[in-house]
């Protein structure tokens, strides 16, 4: 293969190779869990809630209010996509991390301030039959400007942590690899974590001492955030950033047009690729050419002058010239797109559970071992399922699977995402009968019509969302590891927010379904009493989408092609040099 040697270093500036070795492990992503944990207690906690802010507190309707939410989710999620574009081209992800803590931490203050100074939000609304005095133009100002800064913050944070955290274990060492594959499992158990306590105790504060206490403690907890990811600094083997990874990929598309008269060599040895000849990185991942979109490989084809030798790969430049690895780092996205698309009606199956599920557990009866449980924390069930299933996952399903298929995941990403996603569908189809069974209990004791609370426990929702939760659990982690594993060195952080985009095209496309269903169906949804709505009708529509949408992921995922890393050492590497 015609190639050239660069001096690259490999997740650290520091050029001494044994000092790195001491670093990253455990013991630094300790510090990550931490983070994880208390940064999403607090975006959580506001997530679940922001409904009642806004209707309650700001004199929004509801109806803007839930809109207003679902765009603040969604937006949040997205935004991953700058954080990940950030660390990956500019700066190492403990930096990102820090940069966009203190974002979210300026949205808080100005939540704070702005729920606790009562002229800075519109006067209370004291008779809800008269017309409410509307927020004033600054005062919507400083909610907005709150609230994105939070959803700036936290989805630069979401792109950065997961994959700051994975680069503490070197996935090509055999141990190492099967510690990177626990990383994202307690990673998701300490997100849980976090979750349940911002669903719980911070949505009782709230609710019981005022919204500026709520959002005091969010802000205390990002603090704390940002003080954890802070000590673990001297632990952490950091990524170098090697340029856009947006701009490479358009180079090579770029590269592949230019280059689209010349033959395509059959031979891979032909084509352009850069190995790496540094004591540090004697293990430099190289991408193999694969055999899908060979129209890109063009992009990598050298050149002949007229008396048949190879031109300078310095004259024809990055945009007539791309190296293999950098071709196949184009395919892996465009492989990566079908399986994010295919997995976004599963969160919007999720955005439902966290609607119209919590509107059913506020007509039943919430008494739970003589508490009473407030709606919002109704999505803390799912959570207790999941904080029990992660460990049992991790612990026993994984290493029972790994003998039988001697993976160091128990079974690969894409199996798992599929798990989640059949899970998914079941849960919807109980999701609809345990509707059912609810309105049932109204129509049997004279109540379609009544504000009482109906006598049936909210634990039969637990049965939706234990199926759920188990359906995240496979579906979200599968996620992460499996755009972390299959990324290449320079797009680790750009393709772990991709994973997170597919939960805000999920929220957004929930709105869509809602309306679209209520426009075909004639009002499934539309009487604001879910006792004369049909919303178990709704709820098995949404499985019958997700078989299909299932059937489509199959398809998708059997078409899909794992990359495969070329492992050249410095010896070989000098060798074919002097060929």
């Amino acid at each position: 293969m015609f190639h050239q040697e660069i001096s690259r270093d490999f997740r650290s500036g520091s050029t001494n190779g044994k000092k790195e070795l001491k670093k990253g492990g455990n013991r630094a992503a300790i510090f990550v869990y931490a983070t994880e944990g208390l940064e999403n207690m607090a975006f959580i906690a506001i997530a679940v809630s922001l409904v009642t802010y806004f209707f309650g507190y700001m004199n929004y309707s509801l109806t803007k209010s839930s809109t207003m939410v679902t765009n603040f989710l969604g937006t949040s999620f997205l935004l991953a996509l700058v954080g990940g574009f950030i660390c990956d081209t500019y700066l190492t992800r403990f930096k990102t991390c820090v940069i966009f803590a203190c974002f979210e931490l300026a949205g808080y203050i100005l939540l704070l301030v702005q729920a606790h100074r009562p002229g800075l939000r519109p006067a209370p609304c004291l008779n809800i039959l008269h017309q409410c005095e509307g927020a004033t133009a600054g005062e919507e100002a400083m909610l907005y400007v709150g609230l994105y800064l939070v959803a700036l913050g936290t989805g630069g944070i979401k792109a950065a942590l997961p994959a700051l955290g994975a680069d503490q274990f070197d996935e090509r060492q055999p141990k190492e690899a099967s510690q990177l594959s626990s990383f994202f499992n307690w990673f998701l158990f300490s997100l849980t974590i976090g979750a349940m306590f911002g669903v719980t105790a911070v949505v009782w504060i709230s609710t019981n001492k005022g919204w500026d206490w709520g959002f005091g403690v969010c802000l205390m907890a990002v603090f704390f955030a940002l003080v954890f990811v802070s000590m673990g600094k001297s632990l952490y083997r950091n990524n170098v950033p090697k340029g856009s990874p947006l701009l490479r990929f358009l180079r090579v598309f770029v590269a592949s047009i230019r280059n689209r008269k010349f033959p395509i060599p059959e031979n891979s040895e032909d084509l352009y690729e850069v190995y790496s000849n540094n004591e540090a990185a004697l293990h430099h991942e190289n991408l193999q050419r694969t055999d899908q979109f060979k129209f890109l490989d063009r992009a990598a084809v050298i050149r002949r002058s007229d008396d048949g030798s190879p031109m300078s790969t310095t004259d024809l430049g990055p945009w007539r010239l791309c190296t293999v690895t950098e071709v196949e780092e184009t395919k892996i996205l465009v492989r990566m797109l079908p399986i994010i698309f295919s997995t976004v009606f599963m969160n919007t199956c999720l955005a439902q559970l966290q609607t119209f599920t919590v509107q059913q557990g506020t007509t039943m009866d919430t008494k739970f071992l003589g508490f009473k449980v407030p709606a919002p924390s109704i999505p803390v069930i799912p959570l207790i399922f999941m904080f029990i299933l992660i460990p049992i996952y991790d612990r026993i399903f994984v290493p029972i699977a790994r003998r039988f298929t001697g993976i160091p995941t128990g079974i690969r990403h894409l199996q798992r995402i599929g798990i989640g996603l059949v899970l998914s569908a079941i849960s919807m189809t109980v999701a609809g009968l345990v509707e059912k069974k609810r309105k049932n209990v109204a129509i049997n004791h004279n109540m379609v019509d009544s504000l009482a609370p109906l006598p049936i426990n909210l634990l039969w929702l637990g049965y939706q969302y234990a199926i759920f939760g188990a359906a995240d659990m496979f579906t979200l982690v599968g996620l992460l590891e499996f755009f972390y594993a299959e990324s290449s060195a320079g797009m680790k952080s750009l393709s772990t927010a991709i994973s997170w985009c597919s939960f805000a095209f999920g929220y957004y496309l929930s709105t869509v379904v809602v309306e679209i269903v209520n426009k075909v169906s004639g009002g499934w949804l539309s009487s604001n009493n879910l006792n004369r709505d049909r919303l178990e009708y709704f709820y098995w529509l949404l499985a019958g989408l997700s078989v299909v949408n299932f059937g489509a992921y199959v398809l998708c995922a059997s078409w899909y092609r794992y990359k495969k890393v070329e492992v050249i050492k410095k010896d070989e590497v000098s060798k074919e040099s002097r060929a």
